[in-house]
């Protein structure tokens, strides 16, 4: 088969066709350097030529959301440990009733925007990029610190000023989400984060809190042509979400009481990505890393998949691993030409 560039393989993948090789591409932070839009650009950037990547899911730091509508950080000052919380919004419920929309081309949301024209920039449409929205509840947990608990009371005691936030955060997403578009990118990535699992809601909570906020983002880029849907954590929610209006999923193939990739497959018509566990290829070895991706291959038949970890990879994650991963990719395609 003719050699593909990156933006055919990656749409063909997308689309259940046929390609040259399976796309491929991993994805984590750079803790020194995301705290400016040159320097989450230039890491980017750096990662992408480096292993050769197929696309780009950018990865800024988790914490702008919630930068946006007053929560403070700072650096750790550590290549290996992510920023320190200040001080945050969301203390009591009654702090709910003071979240309103604010401006995505201004303060964080306007800083990733610039980072994203960067990106853009240094690609030259080489290869698609796509990137990190959070979900509204997950944008609201992270406004209370990560205190889940004082979000699922609010859920039973404060509903309704819960959905008055959840509004004006999805408000807000839902116009951020089409600005990366006009700054250049293929879609977002779209990440529920702690809040699509069984460990932490209820489907009811979910149905109620989380899914018309998610879709709210995503019908604001319903063009997109590279939305993937990321689902964390283990007993996560996934097989209730296959409706969603995206083109691919993301998610921890190998967590506790997560489907596989072939049983995803079987009852979508959108294209998977993943495959290597995060613990695999950041502690792992080459040869670990090599057996899963053979096994995901043997999952997928290399049709509508893209290789990839179940979540970002920590900045200690080995070289040798991430090259084992394309590596088997390029040997399985010599291995079919020989048939």
């Amino acid at each position: 088969m003719t050699k593909m560039t990156k933006r055919e393989r990656v749409a063909a993948a997308l689309a259940g066709g046929e390609v040259d090789r399976v796309p491929v591409s991993f994805w984590g932070h750079d803790y020194l350097r995301e705290w400016t839009p040159a320097g989450l650009a230039e890491a980017t950037l750096e990662r992408f030529h480096r292993y050769d990547w197929d696309f780009i899911k950018v990865n800024p730091r988790a914490t702008y959301y919630a930068e946006a509508w007053g929560s403070r950080y700072r650096p750790s000052g550590d290549a290996l440990h992510g920023p320190v919380n200040v001080d945050y919004v969301l203390k009591t419920a009654r702090d709910l009733d003071r979240m309103a929309p604010v401006d995505v081309q201004e303060g964080p949301f306007g800083e990733q925007l610039a980072a994203l024209r960067l990106i853009g920039e240094g690609l030259a449409g080489k290869a698609p990029f796509i990137q990190t929205v959070f979900s509204p509840l997950s944008v609201i947990g992270r406004l209370a610190n990560g205190d889940l608990g004082f979000v699922r009371r609010c859920m039973l005691e404060d509903g309704e000023a819960l959905h008055r936030a959840l509004d004006a955060v999805a408000q807000t997403l839902a116009a951020y989400a089409k600005a990366c578009l006009d700054a250049g990118t293929d879609g977002i990535f779209f990440a529920t984060v702690d809040w699509a699992t069984y460990d932490v809601a209820t489907a009811e909570q979910y149905a109620e809190f989380g899914r018309p906020y998610d879709l709210q983002v995503l019908s604001a880029v319903a063009e997109a042509e590279f939305n993937v849907l990321h689902v964390c954590r283990k007993h996560n929610m996934l097989a209730s979400m296959l409706d969603y209006p995206v083109h691919a999923f993301n998610w921890a193939t190998r967590e506790t009481g997560n489907p596989s990739l072939a049983e995803i497959l079987a009852q979508s018509d959108h294209a998977v990505m993943g495959g290597v566990a995060v613990r695999t290829v950041s502690e792992g070895t080459p040869e670990q890393v090599t057996a899963e991706v053979a096994e995901a291959l043997a999952q997928t038949a290399g049709r509508r998949f893209l290789l990839s970890a179940g979540c970002s990879i920590p900045p200690q994650t080995p070289e040798a691993n991430l090259k084992a991963a394309v590596a088997a990719l390029s040997a399985k395609k010599r291995r079919s030409r020989k048939r």
